[in-house]
């Protein structure tokens, strides 16, 4: 039942938004009475929190299950990018989305919401690194895994208006080129 109330609040985040998803709603769409929703969380804020946590593994669990899926040898650096850019397309991207937009006027969403996403984005960053095959210890290498991390999050975003994904493969395979050059792997995506 805490799954079921998860998920209706995951997918009602997506399509009303933060201020549009209310725990009536989520119960409704969970098929759980509004008794046994309160029992699992007495608040809307609870039940928010509870699914900032859920999203946040899901987050993590689709990049891991996404990242064993990707070929090794040619192309990698652009099937990296492509993995990227679709997760930070996905539904579960417009979830987190609202909730950081919430948590920016909401104290205490945001005390939720900030080491929840922290973390992520360590983990995330630490696993580019990993795909890309990137030394940190070249100068600007660093910088450099921010920045396609910085680029994806926006193709994100800006998917959220209108569906981008053929700009954003152009865009991605343009980058995809311009990081084997910078971090030595010439060739990758030829």
């Amino acid at each position: 039942m805490r799954a079921r109330l998860l998920e209706a609040t995951v997918e009602l985040l997506v399509e009303r938004g933060y201020a549009g998803t209310s725990t009536t709603l989520v119960s409704e769409r969970a098929g759980v009475s509004r008794g046994a929703q309160l029992h699992h969380f007495p608040s809307k804020q609870d039940l928010v929190v509870a699914a900032v946590q859920h999203v946040t593994e899901v987050r993590g669990r689709e990049l891991e299950e996404a990242a064993r899926r990707l070929p090794r040898g040619a192309r990698r650096t652009r099937a990296v990018l492509r993995m990227l850019g679709d997760h930070f397309s996905s539904p579960v991207f417009a979830a987190a989305l609202e909730l950081w937009v919430a948590a920016r006027t909401d104290e205490a969403l945001l005390a939720e919401v900030a080491p929840l996403e922290r973390e992520l984005g360590r983990h995330t960053h630490r696993l580019t690194v990993e795909l890309l095959g990137a030394d940190e210890s070249v100068p600007g290498v660093r910088e450099l895994v921010q920045a396609t991390l910085d680029l994806v999050r926006g193709l994100g975003l800006a998917n959220t208006i209108t569906d981008d994904a053929h700009r954003r493969r152009r865009i991605l395979d343009q980058w995809a080129l311009t990081l084997d050059g910078a971090l030595g792997t010439p060739g990758e995506n030829a």
